[in-house]
């Protein structure tokens, strides 16, 4: 069963660059390109990040005792880290 969707708006590339080598160094796997699949820790999740500013992630499949809140959090986390970087 997938979460709902989450859209951050305000993602420059120089943050989402930064996003996904924080995710890539947390051990979750992210393709080069802007949109695609995330794995890893037994979340897995689609993202679109349109080039400019905006990024849509939707977790698809995580572990049955992660809510989707708390995996939305984990996500989250790495997109604040990384603004203004």
């Amino acid at each position: 069963m997938s979460c709902k969707p989450i859209t951050f708006h305000n993602v420059p590339p120089d943050t989402f660059k930064c996003m996904k080598k924080k995710l890539q160094e947390a051990g979750i796997q992210v393709p080069p390109r802007n949109r695609g699949e995330l794995s890893g820790s037994g979340v897995v999740a689609d993202f679109e990040w349109d080039g400019q500013s905006n990024l849509t992630i939707t977790i698809t499949e995580k572990p049955f005792i992660v809510s989707c809140d708390t995996a939305a959090r984990m996500l989250k986390k790495f997109v604040k880290e990384c603004h203004g970087s």
